[in-house]
């Protein structure tokens, strides 16, 4: 593809002024430099075709590399039409064929102006080239015209003299071509493919990099303007064809020497290893003056590095490239640091390397740094990753930069290679980026290793591909480890998290045969033989009819023999007693507790700590339950696979809940792609959490998203999904579907039955359905299953479940009884050791209505109004509504919609502000929310003003406190 010149005009006005000035009888030389690809030989062919248009004779040659050996090659081809011209070969001596030749040249210009163009000039035998300098020095007074033109460009092997070196300025005028400027790159791009975007413009103008070869033949494999709309730019130049664009790289490569070209590809080969560029930011092509810099002899072999000038617009706009890259990339190469340097200072400017925000050179596109590395073996491109890591390792880089680019290199054989590449897998899986650590343990396979060691890696590498949403790679890795020699221990820990894999995937059955193969073979190991039965057990959870068997044998182990029951089962078996409504909540405790105390093996420790979190939060210990969570989490092994982790993070989940802390919930969400992600495995507890959350908050739009998000007919059988039964039940009666809550209260519990859980504590769906059947008009079962759940609840005995079964037999019940009730409810919930949140508003709004019924309009204001004083304060705006309705209905005024306060804000600003409070950043929110940095910022200025405060701290004090409605914003203290 050839187009017309642009940003090209001062070459042409120097040129079109030497040719008038040849034409009057006044000879001189016009020397054109610039790199390779910026349009010489353009330029040249112009000026050839505007002299010839004045009335210039023209005798041109274009220099090869195979003829600078041949002396005089050069002369020869140029003065061939001549024709008086006689080829003869060379005198020996020098002198006598260059005055022969000068002679022929001096007859043929009198005969009229004369050009001679000479393209390639640096190519040229070096007695042409002493020739050429001699006729500069006398064309001056004859009509003839010299224009040469000269690659020049800064490469890592410092090529011959400039043409124009030894000559004063007054016999030569150099001019540079400058690389193609983006805006006239852009115009190119248009006139190839109008219809072309400014996205995909930018993105061409940057894979040409400046130079109108690269930007041409891209467009010439792109399909030029024959196609209306531009096809999609592809990752690799395999994609591209004819070819033209990676053969126009090529061909640059080839003309910047060797050591240049090897310098270019162990730099794009490293770029490779290098955190990968944000996605979007190709900016649209800028409007800066690129005209040419006229009548400069500067060049890029002989410029000081350390000028940052910019050659493009001569204005102080590059600066030098730190020494750490240059020196990498120079031990990567074999080649000299300083020219390395130099050489990627000068690509900048030129617009081949753009430094990237972290002041690393990158090559200016995707395209072009696969280009450079077309046809590169794999093996010398595995050897610079291997010199540049050994090279960061030297300088104390951080690990992770070590071990990027040992993941492009084969084993290395040596002890600091899997410990570097170990250590990055630690610091990956503590910045939660399970993938990364992946990769690096996967990489450190490659090196030698014990079978202990190589069992260790493997148990680590399956977890964390677990992790990463890779079950089924993640399950081999663990079977692997299972089958090799190791310390019991470590057999332990492999067996523990195949079997929690297992499970995951509902493979239950495979998963508890695997934990009983592992304790068979713990002979002598008393202790790590209860901790795998106890492993046993909780993952039995997952299939009813294996729980129930489990949980028979080890009650009556117990019972018999207590002493071949560690603590962590004997905890299980409190957990399974308080479930099924056996015992109260004060004996859970205190057995837990007497269990804590003794000691443990540290392999069972997390499932003694996660079981007994989980009865202290049913018992509303919620501080208690936390330190419990901590110990737990921060005993967990963070790149092992363990079932206590989960379930942990599920109690942590439950005790936000019971606090009313929304936004920590709220926070632990995720996006929606998330969602979707796991939306195959089923629901977790933290999705119903969040979904009642929802709820609570009136966002009820976004609430029946989540409650659909799921088919719950295709997941898998666990608590968790009777949890999310019950939430989507609540969802449901919300939005005004009670028989479609109350399918959903029915069969969760169902579900809970059968898997022998009756008590209220974790899912109160009888008092649910009591409500679902007063609303449809069944009076008498709602009374019956009310009263069922406040006997259950009598027997755990803590305040939230005897309040809450009292608030709902109290509305089932009606009259003064129901009054009394109601009444007690409340009592019962304001009394509690812990906050009793949204169950103390639900109360006081039912016996509110219940007073509004038997007439005590005074008491039912007092109920209704402290109700929605404690809905505002929990951001519960569902039931504060409920509230003021009921309010309403009553002749009392509803409470003034506040101006101030966590009450005011709108649903976008809440949203932000909890997250904000739950300690994420203004960038994790923005992509969490997919909004931009600006958008949260905004909102979180207008919340900070509602609210009164001035820093992040005070936003969790400040969402939980209420504001006067009349109330002003407070002034600064």
């Amino acid at each position: 593809m050839s187009g017309p010149l642009r940003e090209r005009d001062g070459a042409r006005e120097l040129l079109a002024a030497a040719t008038e000035r040849a034409r009057s009888g006044s000879g001189g030389a016009v020397l054109l430099q610039g790199a390779t690809g910026t349009g010489r030989t353009s330029v040249l062919e112009d000026a050839v075709r505007d002299a010839a248009g004045r009335g210039l004779r023209v005798l041109r040659v274009r220099c090869s590399p195979e003829d600078t050996g041949v002396p005089f090659a050069t002369v020869l081809q140029l003065l061939g039409p001549v024709p008086d011209f006689t080829d003869l070969a060379p005198d020996p001596d020098d002198r006598g064929s260059a005055a022969r030749l000068w002679r022929l040249l001096y007859a043929y210009a009198a005969e009229g102006p004369l050009l001679l163009a000479v393209d390639d000039v640096h190519l040229a035998d070096a007695p042409s080239r002493r020739w050429l300098r001699e006729a500069v020095r006398r064309i001056d007074r004859l009509p003839v015209l010299l224009v040469a033109g000269e690659r020049n460009q800064y490469d890592i092997d410092p090529g011959r003299a400039g043409l124009a070196r030894s000559l004063p300025p007054s016999l030569v005028r150099t001019h540079t071509i400058a690389p193609l400027g983006d805006t006239a790159a852009a115009e190119l791009v248009r006139a190839a493919f109008p219809a072309a975007g400014p996205g995909w413009t930018a993105e061409c103008v940057r894979a040409g990099a400046g130079s109108p070869l690269l930007l041409h033949a891209l467009l010439d494999d792109l399909g030029g303007p024959r196609t209306d709309e531009p096809p999609p730019l592809p990752d690799t130049c395999a994609a591209l064809y004819p070819g033209s664009y990676p053969a126009a790289v090529s061909w640059w490569l080839n003309c910047a020497g060797e050591t240049t070209a090897e310098v270019a590809r162990c730099l794009a080969a490293l770029e490779e290893a290098w955190p990968q560029e944000p996605q979007g930011t190709t900016e649209a092509p800028d409007t800066r003056d690129t005209r040419d810099t006229r009548d400069t002899r500067d060049t890029w072999d002989t410029q000081d590095p350390r000028d940052t000038r910019d050659q493009r617009t001569g204005r102080g706009a590059v600066d030098p490239v730190g020494p750490d890259v240059a020196r990498t990339l120079a031990e990567a190469a074999g080649a000299d640091p300083a020219r390395v340097a130099g050489w990627l200072t000068a690509m900048i400017r030129i617009g081949i390397l753009r430094p990237d925000p972290a002041g690393r050179p990158r090559f200016a596109h995707r395209l072009l740094r696969d280009a450079v590395l077309t046809g590169w073996p794999t093996a010398r491109r595995e050897a610079a990753h291997r010199v540049a890591a050994e090279a960061l390792l030297r300088r104390g880089e951080r690990v992770e930069a070590v071990a990027a680019h040992l993941l492009r290199a084969p084993g290395v054989g040596l002890p600091w290679a899997l410990r570097v590449l170990r250590d990055a897998a630690t610091v990956a899986v503590h910045d939660a980026r399970p993938g990364d650590a992946a990769r690096y343990l996967r990489r450190a396979l490659d090196e030698p290793l014990s079978d202990d060691r190589r069992q260790q890696l493997l148990t680590e590498l399956g977890s964390l591909e677990y992790a990463s949403a890779d079950g089924a790679v993640a399950i081999a890795r663990l079977a692997e480890a299972q089958h090799l020699r190791a310390a019991p221990r470590d057999r332990v820990r492999a067996a523990v998290a195949l079997g929690t894999a297992l499970v995951g995937r509902g493979e239950v059955t495979t998963a508890l045969e695997v934990l009983r193969r592992t304790e068979g073979s713990l002979d002598g190991h008393p202790g790590l033989t209860r901790t795998v039965q106890t492993a046993t057990v909780l993952l039995s959870d997952a299939d009813l009819a294996t729980r129930q068997e489990t949980y028979r044998r080890l009650s009556e182990s117990g019972r018999h023999a207590p002493e071949l029951v560690g603590t962590a089962s004997r905890a299980l078996l409190v957990r399974y007693e308080a479930t099924a409504g056996l015992i109260s909540a004060g004996e859970a405790m205190t057995r837990v507790r007497a269990l804590l105390a003794e000691p443990s093996d540290p392999l069972a420790e997390p499932f003694l700590l996660g079981t007994a979190a989980a009865v202290a939060e049913w018992a509303d210990e919620l501080d208690e339950a936390e330190r419990l969570v901590d110990r737990g989490l921060a005993g967990q092994h963070p790149a092992l696979l363990h079932p206590m982790e989960h379930a942990l993070l599920n109690t942590r989940a439950d005790i936000a809940a019971a606090r009313g802390d929304v936004a920590r919930l709220i926070a632990v969400r995720g996006d929606g792609a998330a969602i979707a992600a796991r939306a195959h495995g089923g629901p977790s507890n933290r999705d119903a959490h969040v979904l009642m959350a929802l709820v609570h908050q009136g966002r009820s739009e976004e609430a029946g998203r989540l409650a659909e998000a799921f088919d719950l007919s295709r997941a898998p059988e666990s608590w968790e999904l009777n949890r999310f039964l019950y939430a989507r039940g609540v969802q449901r009666l919300a939005a005004g579907d009670p028989a479609g809550a109350l399918h959903d209260f029915l069969e969760c519990g169902r579900r809970q039955t059968a898997r022998e859980v009756v008590s209220p504590v974790v899912t109160p769906w009888r008092t649910a359905v009591a409500q679902c059947r007063l609303a449809l008009g069944g009076g008498q079962e709602a009374l019956a299953l009310a009263t069922e759940e406040l006997r259950l609840a009598r027997v755990w005995n803590t305040p939230r479940t005897v309040g809450r079964a009292l608030r709902v037999l109290g509305t089932a019940t009606g009259g003064r009884r129901g009054l009394h009730l109601a009444e007690e409810a409340v009592d019962t919930l304001r009394h509690a050791p812990a906050d009793a949140g949204m169950e103390l508003v639900e109360a006081l709004l039912a016996h509110g209505r219940q007073l509004l019924a038997a007439g005590e309009r005074g008491r039912a204001r007092e109920r209704l109004r402290e109700a929605a004083d404690l809905a505002e304060r929990k951001g519960g705006l569902r039931l504060l509504a409920l509230t003021e309705k009921a309010l309403r209905e009553g002749g009392s005024r509803a409470p003034t919609t506040a101006r101030t306060g966590s009450g005011s804000l709108t649903a976008s600003e809440r949203r932000i502000a909890e997250l904000a409070a739950a300690g994420r950043t203004n960038t994790e929110i923005a992509d969490l929310l997919h909004l931009a940095r600006r958008t949260v910022e905004t909102h979180l200025t207008s919340a900070y003003r509602k609210l009164g405060i001035r820093r992040r701290a005070e936003l969790p004090a400040a969402l939980d406190r209420p504001r006067s409605p009349g109330a002003g914003t407070p002034q600064p203290a």
